[in-house]
């Protein structure tokens, strides 16, 4: 098969979008297990609430969580929206590579960190934890696809991962000095190493701005979510460092074209 035929190209984005909900499903169950402390690989995808093992018309992405109304087909348990949720955000930066880059080694690297980057913010979202476990294979794959496929090259993308590393442990030590309390957790700080060595020294200060008004934007939705416990609930930064990093080192050039 030619992988650069008109025909291939055309239904590539649209295979890639498949593929993408299939690992979003994938996702899923990584984040939620990892909360759970239980193996990815034993028991096979089950009701977290009753244990019913899922028939396979039960694990087709997004589909059947809206069949299923959102419930356990056996005990009518609630399931969380977040399972949706990774398959959707999944396929549409599946499709979004697949547009881009087309079929190439380019559409995998980035791939690669979008999974990464999906469940860490998962997790994120829920424990306010960033794994090691994820942010430093992180580090390690954007710092060799930095040299071996983007255009930052290995020099960029070392101070780009030292300066993003360096700015957010001065941040965190400072905020921790000031005010006495945790504001950047030591995850965050090393999630840097890999957006930085992504978007280089240069393109980092553009994915920490999209990031930040990111997280500016949907900081109404924690404030109101806290309210109903009379609680404040804390914005987790990871998922929005992760997009931001991810738009700059995917749009950059569009970025920059933009604010020029």
């Amino acid at each position: 098969m030619d992988l650069h035929s008109p025909a291939f190209l055309a239904v590539f984005p649209w295979l890639a979008l498949t593929l993408g909900l299939c690992l979003g499903s994938f996702y899923s169950v990584c984040s939620h297990r990892y909360l759970t402390e239980e193996s990815i690989v034993s028991p096979g995808s089950h009701c977290p609430a009753c244990k019913h093992r899922l028939a396979w018309w039960e694990l087709v992405p997004v589909l059947s969580w809206i069949l299923l109304r959102g419930r356990c087909s056996n005990c009518k348990e609630r399931i969380s929206p977040l399972y949706p949720a990774h398959e959707l955000v999944s396929g549409l930066l599946a499709w979004l590579l697949a547009v881009k880059f087309g079929p190439t080694p380019m559409f995998l690297f980035f791939l690669a960190m979008g999974g990464l980057y999906i469940t860490a913010s998962m997790i994120d979202l829920q424990s306010f934890l960033l794994p090691d476990r994820l942010t430093l294979p992180a580090a390690v794959i954007a710092l060799a696809g930095a040299g071996l496929l983007l255009p930052v090259g290995w020099r960029d993308a070392l101070i780009g991962a030292s300066a993003g590393y360096g700015l957010f442990w001065i941040l965190a030590k400072a905020y921790f000095a000031a005010r006495g309390v945790d504001g950047l957790g030591g995850g965050d700080v090393k999630l840097m190493l890999s957006i930085g060595a992504l978007t280089g020294w240069m393109g980092l200060p553009f994915a920490i701005l999209i990031g930040s008004l990111g997280a500016l934007v949907l900081s109404p939705v924690f404030l109101f979510a806290g309210k109903k416990d009379d609680n404040p609930i804390p914005i987790p930064f990871g998922p929005f460092l992760c997009f931001g990093g991810m738009a700059q080192a995917v749009y950059g050039r569009e970025i920059t074209a933009l604010i020029s």
